[in-house]
């Protein structure tokens, strides 16, 4: 069982949600249940992923079905402190185009070879 903690904080315009631990299959409840919340159209909802160790398939599944929710009600979703592991999710599976702006993608990594035997 993963472990995720979320902290709120509101400032005029953006909800952050500090989130800490895993994203997974095992935290997606609590993750819906958070982020349920729907800022006035154009205010933001900021994930600070700063302190997230690990992301599955279940967890990107969870941010982008959250950014086209709130993208339908005119409110951006905006993640910040993404560590390497959620970001090596987010860039092989080409999401980052999709939840990053351009500036904060990074170049997928170059493949591995293996000699051959």
């Amino acid at each position: 069982m993963s472990d995720l903690t979320l902290t709120t904080h509101e400032t005029p315009g953006t909800i952050t949600l500090i989130l800490s631990g895993e994203i997974d299959l095992a935290s997606r409840d609590a993750l819906e249940a958070a982020t349920r919340v729907n800022p006035p159209a154009g205010a933001s909802l900021c994930l600070d992923m700063s302190e997230v160790t690990f992301m599955d398939s279940s967890g990107l599944n969870f941010l982008l079905i959250l950014h086209r929710r709130l993208a339908e009600h005119g409110s951006p979703l905006v993640l910040t402190g993404i560590r390497q592991e959620p970001m090596r999710v987010l860039t092989l599976t080409g999401a980052d185009a999709i939840l990053l702006p351009p500036g904060e993608r990074l170049p997928l990594p170059a493949p591995r070879h293996t000699p051959a035997s």
